[in-house]
């Protein structure tokens, strides 16, 4: 029999109580494995007979959660008895699970099979488990969760258009504790009103006691980086199937400091600055105002030395004031003097020539408050895809490079931007991604 090693986090999820529950991170994370022992101990202890387990169809489910190991089965060795065609009164395949307070029933349902799950979802429910709730048929998942007095669903990084993420998981949050282990893009897409009760997990390989380092190398090497499948399997992270649109090496990453110290000892001249704006004054979406600073060496590369974001819905949250036209000019005339600071002067800022609120406001800040910058519409006749075969040619070669530190927005995007089914780029995730785009158009000769 295996043994289970638990982690710290591990351990603050099976003394957790809560309402709903939801795992979601990477592969070899340990979440069925975790979620499994604790449905069965919430089963014991519920005060109801009636219970469920679900997953994609019956073969999986007893392939990956009770044949398995450390599945229920050898978990609970004789005090879960399985029957797969059922017994008795319960003649849909079910575990009988024996406790000190009586026997405890958990229906065994596939939520492909809707003529099933139908028939067995006509009462109320203790405890419901969820398998992959990310390919589940969401009118299983509403017809479950209302039925249930504790759900718990595990979840693989999907389409963060899904419904299921809308309707419940980004309702969810992190304990306190452990919200600083949830990434931050993931972090932010947990976003809608919070639910009482609702807790979010976010299990990571160091969370998984049982693996090896030897293992885990071993798993990330498999993974080629900038793909779907490392972004979704070793960094847990929502994205869609189609793919993302860059793919950013290693050697583009390039900390603050390194850059300073080359600037110093001579081995890199900049000869011009510029900066992008895009803006979004949306407190219903999760769309940002954006402001990105690029750098042109003499040497003919683009390095992106800062990208800051603002957000009306995350400020509406806060209960502070949403950003009106008339309060970018002050907020970016702050962005501009730091990066001058820091780097240097760039004279032309670039903004979104469809926001003309936004350019009168800093175009009239200009003249009565003075200012040392033009504030000018930006050049869009670039075609999206031209502007990404362009970027990506850059990226390989290292003629964009990203000053790494400062650049957390950015980089968050390029790691999340992806292909629509249709073959366009997604029109999402790319305010920071159009700002950078409207700083170098201008300039893109002087470039790579």
């Amino acid at each position: 029999m295996a043994e289970l090693k638990l982690s710290p986090k591990g351990l603050a999820f099976l003394r957790c109580r809560a309402r709903c529950e939801f795992l979601e991170g990477t592969t070899y994370a340990g979440k069925t494995t975790l979620a499994l022992l604790k449905f069965v101990l919430r089963c014991a202890a519920s005060s109801r007979k009636l219970h469920i387990l679900s997953g994609l169809d019956l073969g999986t489910i007893e392939k990956n959660i009770i044949n398995k190991e450390l599945g229920v089965l050898e978990d609970f060795g004789p005090l879960a008895e399985y029957r797969p065609a059922g017994k008795g009164e319960h003649s849909a395949p079910h575990i009988l699970l024996h406790t000190s307070d009586g026997a405890r029933v958990i229906y065994v349902l596939g939520y492909d099979n809707k003529a099933r799950w139908k028939k067995a979802l006509g009462g109320q429910y203790g405890c419901v488990y969820i398998d992959e709730i990310n390919i589940a048929d969401m009118e299983y998942v509403r017809e479950a969760a209302m039925r249930s007095d504790y759900l718990l669903a595990t979840l693989n990084p999907d389409d963060p258009r899904k419904a299921v993420y809308a309707e419940y998981i980004n309702h969810a949050r992190p304990l306190p504790e452990w919200a600083h282990d949830t990434p931050a893009p993931l972090l932010a897409q947990l976003a809608k009103p919070a639910r009482s009760g609702w807790v979010h997990w976010f299990f990571g390989f160091g969370d998984n006691a049982a693996l090896t380092p030897e293992k885990r190398r071993r798993i990330i090497e498999a993974a080629p980086a900038g793909t779907q499948l490392y972004r979704s399997k070793i960094l847990g992270l929502r994205g869609r199937s189609e793919g993302l649109v860059f793919h950013l090496p290693d050697h583009c990453r390039v900390p603050c400091a390194a850059l300073r110290r080359q600037m110093e000892d001579g081995g890199l001249r900049f000869t011009r600055f510029a900066c992008g704006v895009d803006t979004s004054y949306s407190q219903n979406t999760e769309d940002t105002f954006a402001f990105v600073f690029d750098g042109f060496t003499a040497d003919r590369r683009k390095i992106t030395l800062a990208a800051e974001v603002h957000s009306n819905r995350q400020r509406a949250a806060q209960g502070r004031e949403p950003l009106a036209p008339s309060d970018i000019p002050a907020l970016l005339e702050d962005f501009l003097e730091r990066q001058r600071a820091a780097w240097g002067f760039g004279r032309k800022v670039f903004i979104d020539s469809a926001d003309q609120a936004t350019l009168t406001e800093c175009r009239k800040y200009k003249r009565r408050e003075g200012s040392l910058y033009d504030f000018v519409p930006a050049w869009k006749r670039l075609p999206v895809l031209d502007r990404i075969r362009l970027e990506s040619g850059w990226l390989a070669h290292g003629r964009h490079l990203f000053a790494e530190e400062a650049c957390t927005p950015l980089l968050e995007e390029l790691e999340r931007y992806s292909w629509e089914e249709t073959g366009r780029p997604e029109d999402g995730n790319d305010h920071c991604i159009n700002a950078e785009q409207y700083a170098w158009m201008a300039y893109l000769e002087q470039i790579g």
